[in-house]
């Protein structure tokens, strides 16, 4: 199939009105938030967009984001901007991402034009078997598989900091981490969505002492405007920051241990009724541990070169089968319906290839290039009409051997993904660029905070298939040994024809991580639109299934009813995703662009505006 000739993007419209309030503020001098009750600590201003020179960082707070700045100020590269920008997340952002987590990263390297990624998704313990969710041969009740014990695995993201560092970086981890330990020991700003996500989890984290002694002080939620501090987290930052032997602490040492201590017999408050399971995490099952240094996944498609994340994670092959199914049609002359329908169908038929296929390569005969190819996207594709819809769930095609429109056994329905995870996004002055994606699974993770070492474990372990959807089609993502759940986290880096930066994005969601990834993408390449406009549109996402979320002004509007007059069904979503982005727009000029809204809007900055 002829490829349509690359588009050459420009910044379109950026309103001046948002630019103005960008100002030095913005980039890096702190301001008291507005409203804050006496005595919170100052805060930068939160921006959805920054425009500039010496770098750019994109988060989903300010906090973070001028942790991020700084380090660029003081000459460090984006990967070490990354790592304190990340390490400031785990701060103000602990019901996300931590260092009781993993993630996925994928950095662009300007010297040699080229992308790397590693994947620091956690794994599960030695032990485990594909019954490891099941008992008396039935699947645990999901609601309590996710805070107990059984949901952690050994957390990837201190190895993740400490190999693209070794890799990368041009600073020591414990310099790194000193804008996180300050945050955390002086205490932060608490915003209304710290306060909400907090009171979301009121009820599980009363059944663990640690946690409600820490997120719940003095036993209330925490007020907006209230300083919120973290000592613990401040002293663990300080001891895997040390030159010798940090995060072999975290691993191999006294932190390791009481990570398998906590994990194994969880601490329960006696009088809350809560049955926490036990997990089975040894000390080797942290020893052995390693981040995997790994190619990217890669697709073009108009002409540029989409990178993002190869399994264990399914994001980029999905984002990247669905970019290839949508290459055929001229999006930018399609009205919204229309557009619509041919993003829908096409992360419709993804998912479902995606089910089938993607799992644990260590694990799985993960067929990467197959599911990457355009001749399987073009068999895929054939199944989309104007005038219908497929009935979920599809059936995966065959990557290994394409036919016409042809389907490998039947379809299953898309298991469920916690939604709670955190991206950023950075940039350097040398033009090296960070795409990276860290979570801790759902909104506040198993709930178990590790006592006196202030973060929260992740239950990520749940991201398995607890048993096979249809017993008779095979499941790459049950369970096993040392095995990694499958992810959609999709960190994406686009690169133009001489393999020069054109945008970077990513997104928490779970699995509509990668549908937000799409259309954000396909909102910048393919619809003309700015980058933060392209983050702040309404959000569609088809996983696979019955019915398609839609954000409000999507669900409320005109569009809806044209779509159901030719089948498709929806459900109202509140809130879909949370992207950041960056932008290289020539001559060292970087734009940073984060939501506006969701999640209280994003933090956007630029070294010198």
């Amino acid at each position: 199939m002829r490829r349509p000739v690359m588009r050459k993007l420009t910044v379109l419209a950026v309103s001046a009105a948002v630019l103005t309030t960008v100002g030095s503020a913005a980039a890096t001098a702190p301001s008291t938030t507005s409203g804050a009750a006496s005595g919170a600590v100052p805060v930068p201003e939160k921006t959805p967009v920054a425009v500039g020179h010496g770098g750019a960082v994109a988060s989903v707070d300010a906090d973070a984001s001028a942790a991020g700045i700084e380090v660029l100020r003081k000459g460090g590269n984006a990967v070490d901007a990354a790592v304190a920008t990340a390490a400031a997340l785990g701060v103000t952002e602990p019901y996300s991402a931590g260092i009781g987590g993993g993630g996925y990263f994928v950095y662009y390297d300007a010297s040699t034009r080229t992308v790397h990624t590693i994947d620091g998704r956690e794994t599960a313990p030695l032990t485990a078997g594909a019954d490891l969710f099941l008992e008396d041969g039935r699947p645990i009740p999901f609601a309590e598989a996710v805070s107990s014990g059984l949901s952690v695995g050994v957390p990837g993201t201190p190895a993740t900091w400490r190999a693209a560092l070794d890799k990368w970086g041009s600073r020591g981890l414990g310099t790194l981490l000193k804008p996180a330990e300050r945050l955390a020991r002086d205490g932060f700003t608490v915003d209304e969505t710290f306060r909400s996500q907090t009171a979301a989890n009121e009820t599980r984290f009363r059944y663990f002492p640690d946690t409600a002694e820490l997120f719940l002080p003095g036993g209330e939620l925490p007020a907006v405007g209230s300083v919120f501090r973290n000592p613990d987290l401040a002293r663990t930052y300080r001891e895997l920051g040390k030159t010798k032997g940090g995060v072999e602490r975290f691993y191999r040492g006294a932190v390791g241990r009481e990570i398998v201590r906590t994990v194994n017999r969880p601490p329960v408050d006696a009088g809350s009724g809560w049955r926490a399971r036990g997990g089975e995490l040894s000390v080797d099952d942290l020893a052995s541990y390693r981040a995997r240094s790994q190619a990217p996944s890669k697709t073009s498609y108009r002409g540029f070169g989409v990178y993002s994340m190869a399994p264990s994670s399914s994001g980029g092959t999905t984002v990247g089968e669905a970019l290839n199914i949508l290459e055929g049609t001229d999006l930018s002359r399609l009205g919204e319906a229309q557009y619509l329908h041919r993003f829908i169908e096409a992360s419709r038929i993804a998912f479902a290839d995606r089910g089938r296929w993607v799992g644990d390569p260590a694990f799985e005969d993960v067929p990467t290039e197959g599911l990457l190819s355009q001749e399987f996207a073009d068999s895929r594709a054939c199944l989309i009409k104007d005038d219908a819809v497929l009935s979920s769930p599809v059936a995966p095609g065959d990557p290994r051997s394409p036919g016409a429109c042809g389907a490998a056994g039947a379809g299953v329905p898309t298991t469920y993904e916690g939604e709670s995870t955190t991206h950023l996004t950075v940039a350097d002055k040398w033009g090296n660029v960070v795409s990276y994606t860290l979570t801790i699974e759902q909104t506040g993770g198993s709930g178990i905070t590790v006592p006196g070492r202030g973060f929260l474990l992740n239950n990520e372990l749940t991201d398995f298939s607890f048993a096979p959807a249809d017993p008779a089609v095979h499941d790459p993502n049950l369970p096993g040994p040392g095995k990694r759940p499958r992810s959609s986290m999709a960190p994406t880096i686009v690169l133009d024809a001489e393999r020069r930066p054109v945008v970077a994005v990513g997104s928490p969601g779970g699995a509509t991580i990668i549908t937000t990834v799409i259309q954000t993408l396909t909102g910048v390449l393919d619809r003309g639109l700015p980058l933060v406009d392209a983050i702040a549109a309404p959000r569609a996402s088809q996983r696979n299934g019955a019915v398609t979320d839609l954000e409000g002004a999507l669900y409320e509007g005109a569009v809806r009813g044209e779509l159901e007059g030719i089948g498709h069904s929806f459900r109202l979503s509140a809130e879909i995703g949370a992207a950041t982005g960056v932008q290289r727009l020539g001559g060292g000029k970087w734009l940073a662009a984060a939501e506006t809204v969701r999640r209280g809007g994003g933090a956007a900055m630029v070294v010198r505006p």
